[in-house]
């Protein structure tokens, strides 16, 4: 037997490192580990890669430039691992998974060209899998990349809407598709360079497409896209196996395409949304406008000072603090788990509820309140914890706002209705803090922050909580 003949076997092993790996994901305290198993194999998987007769083919010069992509790669990976705040983590996400996306439609672009210049006849496999890698693939780096600069700044992170919008997409869907359809049946008729022409307008189709299905998504839907894009370059990923008769490539792709599209169908769930509401809804439209009482409605939000909090929590015997984007933007994370730790060495029980769509992706707040070291027990999802707002003497609310608003529960018109919320509502007292009264990604009024009980602390929310820690000092 050579080591040719175990390089499969090898592939196997490395799959089974990849499914270990994600089964260490599904928990807070295992997830480092799982990290460290998947990453162990896939170095095993490259290196395998290099002994292929396939790989060997290459020559000196693709070694080389396999090298030196390697090492790009890593040096990216290492700054954007450590360089990158918290806050930005989502974006790094977004656009990580992106470049994966795009890789695998470069990978379906070049293998079709070489077959076609090759001038041998084309399988018919091996172009429907080049061009659903292309297709998958495009969508996914400029879906992501848009999802990247909504989540950046660097466009508006509002859904953007035009006249004929529906018509224009559905335009460049069909197109992709019919220029898809072209390549799998009617293109071996045509000669290489008229070949490589549809291929071009197809990755120009799909590139399209990625802009067409994101644009309109507002900001609050951006964990659910950036789960879904996930999904998607996994897909393209086991394509681009298929392309290059890989089979690890396969397996680790459709791992991918499966938890994505499962953790994509748990997070629209938990919005009480289905996935095609949140694609083509346009949800999120308004984002950015003032929160106030509707007309008719005489209450006001009441304002609090850091004293006056400081005060409720010293005398609380349990607290529940929930975490919202606002905690990542002002890095709050560390001065949250001073305030914890001051509460709990007074005697209150204190501990955090972790909405699933808060922050701006999946598990947004859980790795955030980590890089505090504030103890995994004392993190609960919604529905280990939303019955137990109703005996907690105070909930906590910094930086989060869609995730805690009762007109989910009560207002029919509302765009969010029927979407679970944390019942932030039901506790004895509650203190919000966030910069102003403008409104969440969703664009829409807050009903708790005009509750008689609510006390809004305003301020960003590091320097908030401060104040509350000082005042609690004061006090003894």
């Amino acid at each position: 037997m050579t080591f040719q003949d175990l390089i499969p076997v090898i592939y196997l092993i490395t799959a089974v490192t990849f499914i270990l790996g994600l089964k260490g994901l599904s928990g807070p305290t295992t997830a480092v580990g799982g990290n460290r198993i998947a990453a162990a194999g896939m170095i095993v998987a490259v290196a395998a890669t290099f002994a292929t007769k396939e790989y060997g083919s290459y020559g000196s010069g693709g070694l080389a430039l396999t090298i030196g992509g390697m090492a790009v790669g890593a040096v990216m990976g290492v700054a954007g691992g450590r360089l990158v705040k918290m806050t930005a983590m989502p974006q790094m996400v977004a656009i990580f998974n992106g470049c994966g996306g795009g890789a695998a439609a470069l990978v379906s672009i070049l293998e079709y060209t070489h077959e076609a210049q090759s001038g041998a006849p084309l399988a018919w496999g091996a172009v429907l899998s080049s061009v659903l890698g292309l297709m998958i693939g495009g969508v996914s780096f400029s879906g992501s990349a848009i999802a990247y600069a909504k989540l950046q700044g660097v466009i508006s992170a509002r859904a953007y809407r035009y006249p004929g919008q529906r018509l224009i997409t559905g335009v460049v869907f069909v197109a992709m598709i019919l220029l898809a359809a072209w390549l799998v049946l009617g293109a071996a008729g045509l000669v290489a360079h008229a070949r490589l022409l549809v291929l071009v307008a197809l990755a120009v189709a799909a590139l399209l497409a990625g802009l067409a299905l994101v644009l309109p998504i507002g900001g609050a839907d951006m964990p659910v896209v950036i789960s879904l894009l996930n999904a998607f370059t996994g897909l393209a990923v086991a394509m681009a196996g298929f392309v290059l008769s890989n089979q690890l490539l396969i397996v680790a792709g459709t791992l991918v395409g499966a938890s994505g599209t499962i953790l994509t169908r748990l997070m629209s769930k938990a919005m009480n949304r289905s996935i095609a509401n949140v694609l083509f809804a346009g949800f999120g439209a308004g984002a950015g406008a003032a929160v106030g009482a509707r007309e008719g409605d005489t209450r006001t939000q009441r304002a609090i000072s850091a004293e006056d909090a400081a005060i409720l929590l010293g005398y609380a015997q349990s607290v529940i603090i929930v975490p919202g984007y606002g905690l990542a933007v002002a890095q709050a994370q560390h001065a949250v788990r001073e305030l914890a730790d001051m509460l709990e060495a007074k005697g209150a029980s204190v501990r955090y509820a972790i909405h699933p769509v808060a922050g701006r992706m999946p598990g947004h707040m859980n790795v955030l309140l980590a890089e505090a070291n504030v103890p995994y027990e004392k993190l609960y999802d919604m529905d280990q914890i939303n019955e137990d707002f109703k005996n907690t003497d105070v909930a906590l609310v910094i930086g989060a706002n869609d995730v805690t608003n009762p007109a989910a529960r009560a207002d029919k018109s509302s765009p969010i209705y029927g979407m679970p919320i944390l019942n932030v509502d039901q506790a004895r007292n509650v203190i919000v803090i966030k910069r102003s009264m403008r409104s969440g990604f969703a664009g829409i009024e807050n009903e708790l922050y005009l509750d008689p009980k609510t006390g809004m602390l305003f301020g960003d929310a590091k320097k908030a909580v401060e104040q509350v820690i000082a005042e609690l000092k004061k006090a003894g």
